[in-house]
Formats: structure tokens, C-alpha cells, sequence
């Protein structure tokens, strides 16, 4: 599979639409904060300079059904449309898996912006493992569409391979993980071995994927996919993706 990953703050249905087309299976719209608390917080790192969706809360699934519409305008693209979302309660994001068009829901347990993790959400999800096992078996068993969750690897005091057994016995359909290495300018491929040894989920790996070398080192660590986030920000993507083979579910 492979999957145009959340870029908050850029991916919105015009930015998916025109690179959709391009060979991707998946394109991932988001993340978008979905409650009161995390927009809330959402409004606080754009004051601080960071590039975020700002959508208030009366108009956050409205404004998913318009990303939507306009995605699904491509007639020749057919294939599924993930949101990732950040939300405090389970709640919000099965809320969000019945709006028509919605293929995947994503749960963020990988955002890292410290007005999100004092939420108790994004990243810090991942140092309670119960509450993020009890959160995704919350969405899987009432979501109306398929269960995404993307985790960062390489986080301090995080049993990676636990994080994703949990994930796993959770029901979730894909873990998407982000094989951050601090201080290298590549995937940790390593962690992605240890996963899908450890699992039997359908596992996309995203990190430093920019080129075809960088996603065939990816799928043959053990990745089912990839995705791409950074090499696509100019809006074209920078390799034939129609050249290179993947799982999909």
C-alpha cells in the first residue's frame, strides 16, 4: 500500500486530489484536532507560529465532508480516504467514521506539539499504553469504517513492540509508524524488522521516504506499505511510485 501521509496543516482535499492520482492506494487527510480541548490546543501552537488546521468545532465535519466531495471529484482515483485525528475521547473520532466517504479513521498517538501531549493525547499515548489499548478498542468495535493508528518509534521509556501488540489485540486494521531515528538523517529500519516479527498487523512504515531506494529499503525491513509526508510538500512526488510492489489489505 502505499500512502500519502498527514502533514498538519497541509494535507486538505486540494492537496490530496492532485497528488492522489500519482499512484497512491491511500491518501491521508488531517490530522485534525476534533474536540473542544484539542482545538483548543490547536489554536495555541498556531499563535506560536506552527502551521495547523483551524476548524471550529461546529464546523469540523462539514469541513471533512467538503475534503472529501472534493477528493472524490477525481472520478479516475478509487482508492481510500484516511483522516487522522486527534481527539481526547474515543468518542469524537467514531463520530467522525460515519460521515459518508470516510474509508479509514486514523488515531494520532504520534503528534509531539506539547499542547497536545499535556492532553494526554498524540505521543504521549504511547507511555500509557492500557489508556491507548482501551482507546482503539473504543473506536475499532463502534467505528462505521476501517482503524488506522500512527505511533512514533524511538520514544523515551516506550516498549515499541508492546505499543504494537496492543494495537494489534485492539483490532486495529494498519499501524502506521513513523521509524523516527533521532540524530540520523534515515528510517530506523531495525524497528520496523522488530515489528512486523512481532506482529501480524498490516504495518506501513513512514519516515525519510524520498525516493525509490528509500521506500524499497522500507518494505523490505518488513513494512506491508509506506507512506510519504515531507518529499511531497511542492506538490509532486518526486518518483514512480508505479514501479514499486506492495501488500494491500
Amino acid at each position: 500500500m502505499k500512502v500519502l501521509a498527514p502533514m498538519a496543516g497541509i494535507t486538505d482535499g486540494l492537496f490530496c486530489s492532485k497528488l492522489a492520482p500519482k499512484g497512491f492506494d491511500m491518501v491521508t487527510i488531517g490530522g485534525y484536532n476534533i474536540d473542544a480541548l484539542t482545538i483548543d490546543a490547536g489554536e495555541r501552537i498556531i499563535q506560536r507560529g506552527r502551521s495547523e488546521f483551524d476548524i471550529p468545532l461546529y464546523d469540523i465535519s462539514n469541513h471533512i465532508k467538503q475534503q472529501i466531495k472534493i477528493i472524490r471529484e477525481n472520478n479516475s482515483w478509487k482508492g481510500m480516504i484516511s483522516v487522522n485525528l486527534r481527539s481526547t475521547t474515543p468518542s469524537s473520532i467514531i463520530d467522525i467514521s460515519k460521515l459518508p466517504g470516510v474509508d479509514v479513521v486514523e488515531i494520532n498517538a504520534h503528534c509531539r506539539q506539547p499542547e497536545i501531549m499535556e492532553l494526554g493525547c498524540g505521543q504521549s499515548l504511547l507511555n500509557h499504553p492500557d489508556k491507548l489499548y482501551k482507546f482503539t478498542s473504543e473506536v475499532v468495535n463502534n467505528a462505521l469504517c476501517r482503524v488506522s493508528v500512527k505511533i512514533r518509534a524511538n520514544v523515551t521509556g516506550t516498549d515499541i513492540i508492546a505499543v504494537s501488540k496492543l494495537i494489534q489485540d485492539a483490532g486495529a486494521d494498519f499501524l502506521h509508524v513513523d521509524a523516527m531515528k533521532p540524530d540520523h538523517p534515515h528510517a530506523d529500519h531495525n524497528i520496523i524488522s522488530a515489528i512486523k516479527d512481532g506482529t501480524d498487523i498490516f504495518l506501513i512504515g513512514n519516515n525519510s521516504i524520498k525516493d525509490g531506494e528509500s521506500a524499497n529499503k522500507m518494505m523490505s525491513a518488513g513494512a506491508d506499505g509506506f507512506s510519504i509526508a515531507r518529499a511531497l510538500i511542492k506538490g509532486e512526488v518526486p518518483f514512480d511510485l508505479s514501479t514499486l510492489e506492495t501488500g494491500y489489505p
